[in-house]
Formats: structure tokens, C-alpha cells, sequence
């Protein structure tokens, strides 16, 4: 047998091997890249499901008489530009999640603005509408704090899958970034201040 033979066997098992890895690698990365992309999309759907309803409850309270103008203002102005800002899946970066979430907090603190606001008109807080409108909002909010917990969980997985050694030299090879997870609103863990006084 020719003394050659078996370095080139063991050169090819290795390339065999360090081929298998890196398509297993790549395949995985995509896979978990693509999950984590799906789980953003569908808090972009949970969002845009919240401001089709505050749409059509803006409308339900500008049927009332004497409804404070201003309030209405700032969460039409706000809705516009949550509805405004949106994040292409293949580029979510901190800085264009913070900006998101920054639009989606301003419509949020808006809405509750206007809700506080309805407490004064007992016409609206009676209206079957407008009530069930809230009642889907409430789940909403639900559904969207559920997407946004799915969405980090598949965004760590991919993470975990990337940085791990040694696929994070293939990370690099392949270029697979670390996503950005989506992160709680500043200040979030204080409680709010909450005031019933309505005079």
C-alpha cells in the first residue's frame, strides 16, 4: 500500500467531517434565524391588531358630545406614528427596536390618557361599543405581551446557537449577527403612579 494513501484518507475524512459541520451549523442558524424572524412578525400582527381597534374606539368617542379634543389629538397623532414605524424583519437592530417600542409606548400612554378620560362621561362607559372595543383591547394587550415573550425566546435560542463555541467562527464565516431582543419600556419596573381624582 502506497504511503500516501492514508494521509489523504485522513484529509478527506476531515473535510468530510468540517463540511458536515458547517452545513449542520448553517442549516440550524437559518432555521432558528427564520423562527425568531416569524415570532417578530406576528408582534408586528398583535400590534397592528391593537391599533385597528384604537381606530375604530377613536371613532366610537368622537360620537360624544364635548369630548375632550385634545386627548383625541394625541392618540390619533400617536397611532400615526406607531402605525409609522415598522422594523424589517431582516434588520432588527437595538436602535430600530428602541425607536418601535418608543412609537408603541407614546400610543399606549395616549390611550391610557383617554381611557382615564372616559371615566367623566357615563354616556361612553355605557356605550356597548365602546365597551367591547375595551374588552378587546384588554385582550390585545394580552396577545401582545405574549408575542413579544415568544419572539425574545426564539431570538435567545439563535443567539445561544450563534455564540456558542465553536459555532461562533462559523458565525462569523457565514455571517449570522446576534439579533436584538425587545426590551421593557424604561422605568417599567416602578409601579405607576395611578390617580382617581377626576375633578
Amino acid at each position: 500500500m502506497k504511503k500516501w494513501i492514508i494521509p489523504v484518507i485522513i484529509i478527506a475524512v476531515i473535510a468530510i467531517g468540517l463540511y458536515q459541520w458547517a452545513v449542520g451549523f448553517n442549516n440550524t442558524a437559518v432555521k432558528y434565524e427564520e423562527n425568531a424572524k416569524t415570532k417578530w412578525s406576528n408582534v408586528e400582527s398583535a400590534y397592528q391588531r391593537r391599533n385597528d381597534l384604537i381606530g375604530n374606539l377613536v371613532k366610537t368617542v368622537q360620537g360624544a358630545a364635548d369630548f375632550e379634543r385634545g386627548t383625541l389629538t394625541d392618540v390619533i397623532e400617536a397611532r400615526a406614528k406607531a402605525t409609522s414605524t415598522t422594523i424589517d424583519a431582516d434588520n432588527l437592530t437595538p436602535e430600530k427596536l428602541a425607536a418601535f417600542q418608543q412609537a408603541q409606548t407614546g400610543l399606549s400612554s395616549a390611550l391610557s390618557r383617554l381611557l382615564v378620560t372616559v371615566e367623566r362621561y357615563p354616556e361612553l362607559k355605557a356605550n356597548q361599543n365602546f365597551l367591547e372595543l375595551q374588552s378587546q383591547l384588554e385582550g390585545t394587550e394580552n396577545r401582545i405581551n405574549v408575542a413579544r415573550d415568544r419572539f425574545n425566546e426564539e431570538v435567545n435560542v439563535y443567539n445561544i446557537h450563534i455564540r456558542k463555541f465553536p459555532n461562533s467562527i462559523l458565525a462569523g464565516i457565514f455571517d449570522f449577527d446576534k439579533m436584538a431582543r425587545y426590551q421593557a419600556d424604561p422605568g417599567s419596573e416602578n409601579a405607576p403612579d395611578v390617580d382617581f381624582d377626576f375633578e
